[in-house]
């Protein structure tokens, strides 16, 4: 822990600044590279529920469950960067998504964004302590209590002083740390168990469903539900949001497509772990399969391996607590005081960054609290997802089309979640004509899954054909059956409503079509203090890049109001001089 942490506060403390930026706390300023991108986004997708997750799918559903976790949820990292070119292309120098809805719609969409980032990061911070203080308990001499405080002041330690910049930095780190333990954890302990020798051996340990690589358990119980989470999770989350922002925007594609592979060949080599565990007959400790993973390595892994498998797992909360941090950070500087309090035109970037820093303390006990308490965290994190949900249908829609108004996406939303929260915890029966309206509903929402996944590849019109095909032929099928998968019922139903809802709405409104350039007008840096050319002009030669810089170094010194009226004009002079140079270029 002392190695790791210390490693990850040098490093932080190396890129830190006497004077922090605001916009560089928050994303960097928007100018990160590729490799940094890639690796933090890679770090970020890869949590330490995820890799129990994979392995509690594989012990649970055979050599299907974990492809169905990770297989999935790195197809939906590709399924975000069309949208997240998009998002860029109106929205070039945001911070958050809910700071874009704000410029796009409003407060109540603001509000509905904010919140439950805010609500969603807590939950995913407490996650992450609770399974690092568990990981501590059970292979060292330390308490539980010990463990969680111990992370907590690790990662706050190093991502207090540079923010955002020293989130993606030491991803890359614990990037290359996780997947170098995965590639020689897994084959270890699969030799460790049996070899090969152990799927003959051990097969009277399975079921047949558990046998099948297309086991249909799996994928209703797994994949299915899985596939319309994470998308959900995806377009409404802050901290992919945030990496999205921070990302130079010549290397979106190349970001998420990394990010992808790495996140797939991680967590379906970790869940492989299960599968073992399912195959050597294995009891998980205590009837908890969330203790698979530190028995599994207890067992069958010798010391050195054994540490090695410690710094993969404390790798994989660190970057996502880090990045939860981070996400807090952002809304509170951007959402509540930099639009709500202060104002865009009057906030204060070293106050910025002083509220930064205080709400990732504030966070920090937070996690804190619930980690060390008996509050049932699942009921909230199965909020914040059907929340998610039912924004994500509205969020996009906001980006393309323009006539979806406030009271639409307000409206979709609330009766989305109306709709998804009875159905969730069986608070009605799904009997008679409310199964039949539940799975009619369902069926729609699948479709429109499908569409949104294709709209952002292959446009509007095709993704429309193919998604209505889709769900027609599906339809006699699906009816009458959705209804016994609640779980999955309740995610599509979100989805639906909150199409029909947003369209219904718009559709019948009178309100003139938004011009979409406002949104880069109402957004953009707080702090120009070191502000560098504009990103339109990343990809334009020197000369260019030049003028532009000459243009906004002389209205800056006009806007200062110079007592000599020479300087004035001969600043104004340089200003009308390359803006010439820039509309020729």
């Amino acid at each position: 822990m002392l190695l790791f942490f210390g490693a990850s506060l040098y490093m932080s403390i190396r890129i830190s600044k006497k004077r922090e930026n605001a916009d560089g706390y928050m994303t960097g300023g928007g100018k990160i590279g590729y490799g940094i991108s890639a690796a933090s986004m890679t770090a970020t997708w890869i949590w330490a529920a995820s890799m129990y997750a994979s392995a509690t799918s594989g012990y649970t559903y055979g050599v299907s469950g974990p492809i169905h976790y990770g297989l999935w949820g790195a197809l939906m990292i590709l399924m975000i960067y069309p949208f997240g070119r998009r998002i860029r292309k109106v929205a070039p120098r945001a911070h958050t998504i809910a700071e874009v809805m704000f410029a796009r719609h409003g407060r109540s969409s603001q509000l509905m964004l904010a919140g439950s980032n805010i609500l969603g990061s807590v939950i995913s911070l407490t996650s992450n302590l609770i399974a690092g203080g568990a990981l501590i308990s059970m292979l060292s001499p330390f308490t539980f209590s010990q463990g969680i405080i111990g992370i907590a002041a690790g990662v706050l330690l190093y991502t207090i002083w540079s923010g955002f910049r020293a989130s993606v930095l030491t991803d890359f780190m614990q990037v290359i740390l996780m997947l170098g333990a995965v590639i020689i954890i897994i084959p270890v302990v699969f030799f460790a168990a049996g070899g090969p020798e152990l799927f003959e051996t051990g097969k009277q340990n399975l079921t047949p469903q558990q046998q099948n690589f297309f086991s249909s358990d799996a994928f209703f119980n797994q994949g299915a539900p899985y596939i319309a989470a994470v998308l959900a999770y995806a377009i409404g989350n802050q901290t992919i949001a945030q990496r999205l922002f921070a990302v130079q925007e010549k290397y979106i594609k190349k970001t998420f497509v990394t990010a992808t592979i790495g996140y797939g060949a991680t967590i379906i080599g970790i869940g492989m772990l299960g599968v073992i565990a399912l195959y050597a007959g294995i009891q998980p400790m205590g009837g908890d399969v969330n203790n698979l993973i530190p028995q599994m390595a207890a067992t069958y892994l010798p010391p050195v391996l054994l540490g090695v498998f410690f710094v993969m797992i404390i790798g994989s909360l660190s970057s996502t607590a880090d990045a939860d941090l981070t996400a807090l950070a952002s809304i509170m500087m951007t959402d509540v005081y930099g639009q709500n309090i202060a104002g865009k035109k009057n906030a204060n970037p070293r106050v910025m960054v002083m509220i930064g820093r205080i709400t990732m303390i504030v966070a920090i006990g937070a996690g804190l609290f619930f980690a060390g308490s008996q509050v049932n965290i699942l009921d909230l994190l199965v909020f914040v997802g059907a929340l998610w949900g039912a924004l994500v249908f509205p969020v996009i829609a906001s980006f393309y089309w323009n006539r979806v108004t406030n009271v639409a996406f307000t409206a979709a939303v609330l009766t989305a979640l109306a709709f998804f929260l009875p159905v969730r915890f069986e608070w009605i029966a799904l009997t008679g004509g409310v199964a039949i309206i539940s799975d009619v509903l369902a069926t729609l929402g699948a479709g429109v899954v499908v569409g949104l996944m294709l709209f952002g590849f292959i446009g509007k019109r095709w993704a429309i054909i193919i998604a209505s095909i889709g769900t027609i032929a599906v339809a006699p099928f699906a009816i009458g059956f959705l209804h016994t998968y609640p779980i999955l019922s309740a995610s599509l139903i979100a989805y639906s409503v909150s199409t029909i809802v947003c369209v219904a709405i718009t559709v019948m409104s009178k309100k003139e079509p938004f011009d979409f350039a406002l949104i880069a007008e109402r957004t953009g840096d707080f702090d120009t203090s070191d502000t560098e050319v504009v990103p339109a002009a990343v990809n334009a030669p020197k000369q260019v890049d030049a003028s532009v810089s000459t243009h906004l170094e002389a209205n800056r010194d006009a806007d200062r109001g110079a007592t000599d009226r020479n300087a004035v004009r001969a600043a104004r002079g340089k200003a009308s001089d390359s803006n010439d140079l820039e509309g020729r270029a």
